[in-house]
């Protein structure tokens, strides 16, 4: 049996298209193992693909790297929309996930490369909170985007930031746990951040993260809307109207396939 894939990419955080209608019985099993970076195709996690209803274009589930279920990513619902915009060239979307329905409106595109604006929903950014990760204390504040967040700022990332993001990740306040962000202020207008995701670990980008970092750093008065939040695999632009979050950036279709099982 074969599975046909899409391999896309939003600013290095990967992810694999597949159409639920050819999901093996153990979806979780098989999404680690196609996830799997020397035995599968290797990504982030899959974006299962199933048709819309009324105005919808497309409903999604996600599953992570590790075969755990998640709200969102919007990254993942970017890369969705980039599928969706070459094969039906749309320009507007409206994707299902797990957090609610997700407008993307296509801002421009050449070849297998787009760009996005993503209306991400309102954020529900908390009072800040301190935990002990090892030997040291850190104070963050936890954030909803229809998934949760744990937004650490600090003046430079520590050289083991990845181990305290997994030790946070195991405390007992979060009970469905929890993507941890250390966010560095550039100026009044760029932040810079380090994701630890549930289900994946490091990523190089992260949409609703950038989103959770972006609210916190404004809600602090840290920074103004719109905010550039740079990362390793690249820059996405957060802006707030004060209602609803904006994510704009980019996604790459970059091959497709069959995976066999």
């Amino acid at each position: 049996m074969k599975i046909p894939f899409t391999k896309a990419s939003a600013c290095g955080n990967d992810f694999l298209i597949m159409e639920m209608q050819y999901a093996p019985q153990d979806i979780h099993a098989f999404t680690r193992r196609v996830c799997d970076r020397h035995n599968g195709i290797g990504a982030d996690g899959v974006e299962w693909l199933m048709a819309g209803a009324g105005d919808v274009d497309a409903s999604i589930r996600l599953i992570n790297a590790d075969g755990s279920e998640a709200e969102i990513s919007g990254n993942g619902t970017r890369c969705v929309a980039a599928y969706l915009a070459a094969n039906k060239g749309s320009r507007h979307l409206s994707i299902k996930t797990g957090a609610g329905i997700k407008h993307c409106k296509l801002i421009s595109h050449t070849d297998m490369s787009f760009e996005f604006e993503t209306e991400m929903g309102r954020p529900e950014v908390e009072q800040p909170f301190a935990l002990k990760s090892g030997d040291a204390e850190v104070n963050g504040t936890p954030v909803s985007m229809g998934n949760p967040h744990y937004v650490i700022f600090v003046d430079s990332f520590p050289s083991a930031w990845q181990a305290h993001a997994a030790a946070i990740q195991k405390q007992p306040a979060f009970k469905q746990g929890v993507n941890v962000e250390f966010v560095r202020v550039i100026d009044s207008g760029a932040i810079e951040a380090r994701f630890f995701e549930r289900g994946a670990g490091e990523t190089l980008s992260s949409g609703t993260g950038s989103c959770a970092s972006a609210a916190t750093a404004i809600a602090g008065g840290h920074v103004k809307s719109p905010v550039v939040v740079n990362a390793p695999g690249g820059s996405q632009v957060v802006r707030w109207d004060g209602d609803t979050v904006f994510l704009r950036g980019p996604a790459q279709l970059i091959c497709y396939g069959a995976f066999f099982v």
